[in-house]
């Protein structure tokens, strides 16, 4: 079984929107730290010049949300109010581990001007790579957006999904859609121009607001969907941190390809 990583980092040194900022306190700070804790909470005394070298532990701070790097976003995000189910939608937290833990299918849809691709996109491809979707698998949109990664182009040049397109990955009962681009809608300056051109609302990030509507979590911001050996064929692994009460939860995404078993063509 072989490994590969399908997550982008949380860098504090690269461009994002919304800065992350990474705090880090070195070893020698850690056990100044632990001496200032234990006193204050055991009322303990203890010299940190008795550690070796005088260093205890480091530690990070970081102060960032919770769509920075590849994350996973929980029917709350989409919205307060949902039409199915309670009325309520669930958080990261309660979101079934089993969604994240299934079979992966890429579909390549690089090349493409920054916009939408649409459900007539999707069926091309899966027709291209000789597959039909099942309601378990976790399907991965290729763009290429994240040769962008880490600069402010990645946060306009891409391509997203039409409400045609995620009905249809819906329809085919799919629960985990994927991209490595910054959202699985088209850019915002793409979205705004269509709607001033055509008045319509429904042409506002409808690959998100499809969530009021079904239960389903997307993989924002992956990585590495070029290292894939085959379009599928593979399992994708990709947990998202238990936050509770969160719209989102930080994930490493990785596949697990079967390095024994035969390969399609991508």
């Amino acid at each position: 079984m072989r490994i590969i990583d399908l997550s982008s980092p949380v860098d504090a040194g690269s461009f994002e929107p919304d800065p992350v900022v990474h705090e880090v306190m070195s070893p020698r700070e850690g056990a100044l730290h632990m001496r200032d804790e234990m006193r204050r909470h055991f009322d303990i005394e203890f010299d940190p010049d008795d550690l070796p070298d005088g260093e205890f532990l480091s530690l990070d701070r970081l102060s960032l949300t919770t769509h920075t790097g590849t994350h996973v976003d929980a029917p709350s995000h989409y919205g307060s109010r949902t039409t199915y189910g309670t009325g309520v939608p669930r958080h990261i937290d309660a979101m079934p581990l089993e969604w994240f833990l299934a079979p992966g299918v890429v579909l390549d849809v690089r090349g493409r001007e920054a916009g939408v691709v649409d459900a007539a996109d999707l069926r091309k491809e899966l027709d291209r790579i000789g597959y039909t979707l099942a309601p378990s698998d976790i399907v991965l949109l290729h763009t290429g957006a994240a040769a962008w990664s880490g600069t402010s182009r990645y946060f306009t040049d891409f391509v997203g999904l039409d409400a045609s397109a995620i009905a249809f990955l819906l329809d085919a009962g799919i629960r985990v859609v994927g991209t490595d681009a910054f959202s699985l809608d088209a850019p915002f300056t793409t979205i705004i121009a269509e709607y001033r051109r055509t008045g319509d609302p429904a042409v506002l990030w409808p690959a998100h607001v499809a969530g009021r509507h079904r239960e389903y979590c997307q993989i924002e911001r992956l990585a590495g969907l070029g290292e894939l050996p085959a379009p599928h064929g593979f399992q994708v692994a990709c947990f998202p941190v238990k936050i509770a009460g969160a719209g989102a939860g930080w994930a490493r995404a990785v596949a697990l390809v079967d390095d024994q078993a035969p390969l399609t063509s991508p």
